[in-house]
């Protein structure tokens, strides 16, 4: 199969390209994502028409947000976007007029990055994207697995810690709540709280009230040495290396590779994960440890992993 479209389904907009077997994106369109579940089926078609103009495209992918079957068919829970048990691949095919795969959106950027990015030279890869929330994907012998009933790699709402802090999903302590750039912004706004004196460079790019620092703030300051933005990286490192050293005793891959905004300050915060990495891995000094890597596609990680996964089929 030649040129493929994937398309990524974000809070504020719906990317569509078209990408080649090489993984290069020759064409984009970016349409707003509008607020009912019915427009955002009409958006994704109405992109797919305008970037499939002018090229030979043979099928469709689809990033979605959520709990999709195990057809790729079918999404059985979006919270942000509100489907449930939405036939988003014959909804799309119906507009578009072509083959159609739907794929959790972590889960296509893993692929992604397997393919055409960090991950390459792995078989066994394990990937977490580090935004407002934790996701993942899991490649096992150069497949992305996905579980019986399609909805596995939620390692977001992993209890890291029992009677925990509530999560958005209604459990307690989930990893999310740790590790994310949610918890590095609470972190940071609390360790200000507690030490003003420590955090005067990330307190002046905001408000100059704790209340006030964003997630940027804390990137901005920790890169300028504030001592409280670099103590939040290392506290949101430490959560997630001894998560990945629990995935190391699941899955035993050769690579974890980390995306996400979070991940965007680089040795900031791998050479922490790492540390912690090997801190919390079992046995860690007789065995091989996995390399910890960043991921290299960025932002088009969904969109290039959608689009290769619709050429497979």
């Amino acid at each position: 199969m030649g040129l493929t479209i994937g398309v990524d389904i974000g809070g504020t907009k719906i990317a569509a390209g078209v990408v080649d077997e090489g993984g290069a994106i020759l064409d984009t369109c970016t349409v707003p994502t509008p607020g009912t579940p019915e427009g955002v089926i009409d958006a994704i078609a109405d992109a797919v028409r305008e970037v499939s103009s002018g090229h030979e495209v043979e099928a469709v992918g689809i990033g979605a947000a959520g709990y999709v079957d195990d057809k790729r068919a079918t999404v059985l829970f979006a919270p942000n976007i509100n489907w449930r048990h939405e036939a988003l691949k014959d909804k799309v095919e119906q507009r578009v007029g072509m083959p159609v795969v739907v794929e959790n959106d972590a889960n296509a950027a893993a692929w992604g990055e397997y393919r055409f990015g960090a991950g390459q030279g792995h078989d066994d890869v394990v990937c977490i994207t580090l935004g407002t929330g934790l996701g993942g994907g899991i490649i096992i012998g150069g497949r992305l697995h996905r579980g019986r009933f399609g909805v596995a790699a939620e390692f977001g709402h992993v209890r890291m810690v029992p009677d925990g802090l509530l999560c958005g999903c209604g459990s307690q302590g989930c990893w999310e709540q740790y590790a994310s750039g949610r918890a590095l912004v609470r972190y940071a706004r609390q360790r200000a709280t507690a030490q003003p004196e420590n955090a005067e460079i990330l307190l002046g790019l905001g408000t100059g009230t704790p209340d006030g620092i964003q997630g940027t703030h804390v990137s901005q300051a920790a890169r300028r040495g504030d001592p409280v933005a670099v103590d939040s990286f290392r506290e949101l490192a430490r959560w997630v290396g001894a998560g990945l050293a629990d995935l190391a005793s699941l899955f035993d891959p050769s690579a974890f590779i980390v995306g996400g905004g979070v991940s965007d300050e680089g040795e900031l915060v791998l050479g922490p994960i790492r540390k912690s990495f090997r801190r919390w891995l079992v046995g860690n000094q007789w065995r091989p440890h996995a390399q910890v890597v960043a991921a290299q596609l960025g932002g088009k990680a969904g969109l290039v992993g959608a689009a290769d996964l619709a050429r497979q089929g």
